[in-house]
Formats: structure tokens, C-alpha cells, sequence
């Protein structure tokens, strides 16, 4: 009988349908819980939810710290994890606005100084822990101090922004057609997304192509899966891991040019916490801490989720910060619970009870005998 299910099928045309993997799943899953709480908080909250303008400043407002994330996405994935992003991040806002202003730099130069503070760290963090094996967060909590340290050295003071052709870029602001609200005065104002948004999500689109369609992408998910098995398949574990943290450094630096057009100042402030916002934005786009799954499009709704239900706490009246930190932190234990009964059910005795497109693929199975 099922020789002839199958024969029939074949005769139809149609193939069975792919079982979904583990990145994907959990990447759907943080989708549908943004897409969720967002259309709850318009009809519950309704005011500035409405707006398709506070809606797009979810992205102007943390352009950098989707930066930051995707960087920290492929360090994740390789089995990982690193927290001096934000460091890097008030360290590049600084260093450049003192160069524009007391050293009389161009853009041009002061982007260039942005990577190449970012290459610094990247370089430094990937030799420390890929061949000389020193454990990331040792490396990278040191790195954050030595980044957060430097700020204060390059100026103790906060500095702004007052370069002619510096403000002309971060004045910069791309107009959504058809987007746009009517103000108090009856006025049509269209929505708006700064430049930085734009190279967030070039960002994303990047990261997610690598991950996705590169061999260094396939390398990243094998060494985070089982790396002493992708070092018998000929997969040189100590490079891909370097370059997972030289790629992530560059990106930090990249978001801290990024941020530097958002606010305009050099402060020792900056990024506060971005790195733990960063962990959190993964985590609850699905990359696990264990390595081996995740995805920059989950980490980019991640953040809008973890902005989101932000938003929501603060227009439920609750404005003081620790409710909105009390709310993350059950966030963050809700996904890691979610995540861990869907892997365990998914994996072991109760497969049998969900839907065939529920059930682990074979890349997943292949990863678990890994």
C-alpha cells in the first residue's frame, strides 16, 4: 500500500514536503511572535503603533545594534559568543568625532578609521581565541574594558558632532512612498528611515547570504554543531573561527559609524548594554548558545521583538526602566524554555506525535549523530 501511495505521488508529480530544519523553525517561530505582539499592541494600545513612522524607528533607533547582532550571530553559530561589541561601538563614535573635529578629518577618513578599529579588535579577538585557545568570554569581557577604557582616554568629556559634511550624511533620511502620517495641523508627513537603516539591513541580507549559499557559512554551523567532527571532514576549525571574529570586529566598528549617524556625539555612555541586547536579540531569534543554529533574518526579528514588547511595557504605563528589564528577562526565558522543549520533542521519543514538516530533517538528524 505505501509502495503505491509512493507511486501514485510520483505519478503526480509532487514530492514530499522538505521537514523544516531547526534554524528555520525557530527563525519562523520569533516571525510570528513580532508579527503577533505587534498587531495586538494596534488594536490593544492603538496611538503610536498606528504609526507606520514608530514603527520604522524600531530600525532608525537600533540600526547599530542589528549590526552588532548579525556580527554576533556567526560567532554564536560556531559554538562562540562575544561582549565587546558595545565597547567597540563608543570607542569608534569617539575616536571619530574627535578626528573630525580637533584633527581636521575628512568622512571618508573617519570611516576608514571606524573599520580599522574594528579590524583591530576583530584580529585580536580571533588569534586570542582561535589558536591560542583562551576562552571568548575571557577575551572579549577584556576587550570590552580595553575598548570602554579607551573612550575615556581619546576624551573624557562627551563630544558632538560639528563637521559640515559629516551633519549633510547624518541629515540624510530616505522618504517610504505611500508611508506617512497627518499631523496636528492636518499636515501629511511622509515616514522616514535614516541611512544607517540601510546599511543594517545590507547587513542582514550579507550575513544571511554567507550563512546561507557560502562554504564558510557551512563551516560555521558544522564547527558550532560538532567541531572535533567537522575536523575530520577536513574543515579547518581554527580559521573558520578566526574569521568569524574578524568579520564580527569589522561589523562593530561598521555599527558604531552607524550609531555616530544616529546621535552625532562621542560619549563614553554609548551602547550601553548593546552587547547584552545583542545576546538577547539572538537568543530569541533562535541562535542557540550551544552553536549550530540561527539566523541573521531571526536576529533581525529578534530585535524587533525584543524592541517591541519594550515598547509595549512603556505605553501599558509601566515607565519605569526596571519593569522593561524585568520584561526581557522573561522574555529571554520564555524563548530559551520554547526553544529547548521544540529541540528536545523534535529529537527524541515524541517526534512521532508532531506533523511530518515538524519533524527534524536529515541535515538535523545527521547533526544530532554528530
Amino acid at each position: 500500500m505505501k509502495k503505491g501511495k509512493d507511486l501514485f505521488t510520483e505519478i503526480r508529480g509532487k514530492k514530499p514536503r522538505e521537514p523544516i530544519s531547526n534554524t528555520n523553525l525557530l527563525m519562523t517561530i520569533t516571525i510570528c511572535t513580532f508579527i503577533g505582539m505587534y498587531m495586538i499592541a494596534m488594536f490593544v494600545w492603538g496611538g503610536g503603533f498606528l504609526n507606520p513612522q514608530q514603527f520604522l524607528d524600531l530600525f532608525n533607533n537600533n540600526a547599530f545594534l542589528v549590526i552588532i547582532a548579525c556580527g554576533l550571530t556567526m560567532i554564536m553559530i560556531s559554538g562562540g559568543i562575544d561582549i565587546s561589541g558595545g565597547g567597540i561601538t563608543a570607542l569608534v563614535t569617539m575616536a571619530c568625532v574627535v578626528y573630525l573635529e580637533d584633527h581636521g578629518g575628512t568622512v571618508a577618513g573617519s570611516i576608514l578609521m571606524a573599520l580599522g578599529i574594528g579590524l583591530f579588535f576583530g584580529l585580536l579577538h580571533g588569534i586570542l581565541v582561535a589558536y591560542l585557545e583562551i576562552q571568548p568570554f575571557i577575551v572579549t569581557l577584556a576587550g570590552m574594558f580595553f575598548a570602554r577604557g579607551m573612550v575615556t582616554i581619546v576624551s573624557i568629556a562627551p563630544r558632538t558632532a560639528s563637521h559640515e559634511a559629516f551633519l549633510s550624511l547624518k541629515q540624510m533620511r530616505i522618504t517610504i512612498p505611500g508611508l506617512g502620517y497627518y499631523g496636528k495641523t492636518g499636515v501629511f508627513i511622509p515616514a522616514q528611515i535614516e541611512l544607517g537603516v540601510v546599511i543594517a539591513l545590507i547587513v542582514v541580507i550579507a550575513v544571511a547570504v554567507i550563512l546561507k549559499w557560502t562554504r564558510f557559512g557551512r563551516n560555521l554551523y558544522a564547527v558550532g554543531g560538532n567541531s572535533h567532527s567537522a575536523l575530520t571532514l577536513g574543515i579547518n576549525v581554527k580559521r573558520t573561527k578566526f574569521f568569524a571574529y574578524l568579520l564580527a570586529g569589522i561589523l562593530s566598528g561598521i555599527a558604531g559609524y552607524v550609531y555616530l549617524l544616529h546621535t552625532g556625539a562621542g560619549d563614553a555612555a554609548n551602547a550601553t548594554q548593546a552587547e547584552m541586547q545583542a545576546i538577547a536579540s539572538n537568543i530569541i531569534g533562535g541562535t542557540l548558545l550551544t552553536g549550530g543554529v540561527g539566523n541573521a533574518i531571526g536576529t533581525l526579528f529578534g530585535m524587533l521583538s525584543l524592541k517591541t514588547i519594550t515598547n509595549i511595557v512603556i505605553a501599558s504605563g509601566l515607565t519605569k526602566p526596571y519593569y522593561q528589564s524585568i520584561t526581557t528577562g522573561l522574555m529571554l526565558c520564555f524563548f530559551i524554555l520554547l526553544q529547548s522543549v521544540i529541540l528536545a520533542v523534535r529529537e527524541k521519543g515524541a517526534v512521532g506525535l508532531l506533523p511530518e514538516w515538524l519533524k527534524p530533517g536529515k541535515k538535523d538528524k545527521k547533526k544530532n549523530r554528530i
